[in-house]
């Protein structure tokens, strides 16, 4: 279950990194996936409010990515002191 946990959140991930970048490309159609990275580098996707909100999207996905891969791993030591 773990590794399906892992590999659903890396899709959501990925699924919202390639969202990002389509949509910032119709913005800044030279966008790469590094400039995705420092929007702040580009003022037309800084000021544009749907750009930001899917940002804040992969950043909270981001955070759940960690945290859920935190807790596995505490959980995993738990089970190995309790054997």
């Amino acid at each position: 279950m773990e590794d399906e946990i892992k590999d659903l959140l890396s899709e959501l991930i990925v699924g919202q990194k390639k969202k990002l970048l389509k949509m910032g490309r119709e913005i800044v159609p030279r966008l790469t996936e590094e400039d995705v990275l420092q929007p702040n580098d580009y003022p037309e996707l800084e000021s544009n409010p749907l750009f930001r909100y899917e940002e804040g999207v992969l950043e909270g996905l981001q955070t759940t990515e960690m945290a859920m891969l935190a807790w596995l791993k505490d959980r995993v030591e738990l089970l190995g002191k309790n054997l």
